[in-house]
């Protein structure tokens, strides 16, 4: 069993009043990257095993939970689509038997293919958990099917949508669950986790992954990259900028990766000029004020336009040396303007 995380501790204890008003369809919808599937996960163990401790958490030690912990509980499904793993992690080199590339989308069927486990009572006389993660993943078909679910669900039986974006699920869906929001951590307690990881530098991650914890742990090794540290002592001084050079070292880089580098760096141009404050890259205040002090809110504002533009054209892109030339060119030429 995996424990909550140190920034979670309010939130379980918030759970706990849930139990003395059971509902049949909970809503855990937060930031992405700040633990809610663990969260979910952890709940809906905890509901089920059958010597849970005085804070509610499972013992780990009873048959239930055993079950539990090897995927094979009778009173509990995970739907997700077929590119998550077990874990919630998406691998982008999985494929299925036949060759395809898995599904990002939760298909009706998979909806479908719970029927049998609505039709069953409890294994152990109490309750039973579907988690449904992420929930925006379902499609129309899906979500509608589930739909008929929620409104009339089987006795005991508790749905746990866990969702980074709501607004995209059906307002049907979304009138029938309990909404549980999760605030995104507290940087003390994100930092201090993130140091026991072996994150080097905690506080940079923690911004530059807009303040998600599971996420900044991935981001990491890009944090100390050759790539990215050569992007940004570049884009510090436009005046010198050699695109063609840049843009040459840059190419084997994944498109999307260096889009979102820049990205996270003009928001902070423009936050320094607007309201003189950082996000992404903490330390940086002095450089960045003096670099911003002669450019155009407006031109800023441009180049925000044209990155959000660019980062769709990466998922595309045939020549990556022609796509950071363009891309380089626009900023050093609104930058300068």
């Amino acid at each position: 069993m995996k424990n909550i995380y140190p920034w979670q501790k309010n939130d379980w204890a918030r759970l706990q009043e849930l139990r003395k008003r059971p509902a049949h369809g909970l809503l855990f919808k937060g930031n992405k990257g700040i633990g809610k599937l663990d969260l979910a996960i952890n709940f809906a163990q905890s509901l089920l095993c059958q010597h849970p401790d005085a804070a509610h958490f499972a013992c780990g030690k009873c048959p239930s939970c055993h079950w539990f912990e090897q995927s094979s509980h009778p009173d509990y499904r995970l739907l997700q689509p077929e590119a998550l793993s077990m874990d919630g992690e998406e691998s982008e080199d999985t494929k299925t038997v036949s060759g395809k590339k898995p599904s990002r989308q939760i298909s009706v069927d998979q909806v479908r293919g719970l029927a049998d486990f609505f039709g069953m009572t409890a294994h152990q006389g109490g309750r039973r958990v579907i988690v449904i993660h992420p929930a925006e993943a379902m499609n129309t078909n899906a979500a509608n099917a589930l739909l008929k679910s929620l409104e009339e669900p089987p006795p005991g039986l508790l749905f746990i949508l866990v969702s980074h974006k709501p607004q995209q699920l059906l307002p049907t869906i979304l009138s029938r669950c309990l909404s549980f929001a999760l605030p995104a951590p507290d940087t003390a307690s994100a930092a201090r986790w993130l140091a026991e990881q072996g994150v080097k530098n905690p506080a940079e991650a923690l911004a530059v992954s807009g303040f998600a914890p599971l996420q900044a742990v991935q981001l990491d090794q890009q944090l100390g990259s050759e790539e990215r540290d050569k992007l940004l002592r570049a884009v510090r001084q436009p005046g010198a900028l050699d695109v063609f050079a840049l843009a040459e070292a840059l190419q084997k880089t994944e498109q999307v990766l260096v889009v979102q580098w820049l990205q996270q760096w003009c928001y902070d141009l423009s936050a320094m000029k607007l309201a003189g404050k950082l996000r992404y890259h903490p330390g940086e205040e002095a450089a960045i004020k003096k670099l911003v002090e002669p450019v155009a809110a407006l031109n800023l504002a441009r180049l925000q336009k044209h990155l959000q533009a660019a980062k769709r054209e990466a998922q595309h892109t045939l020549n990556p040396k022609l796509f950071f030339e363009s891309l380089l060119l626009a900023y050093r030429q609104l930058m300068l303007e």
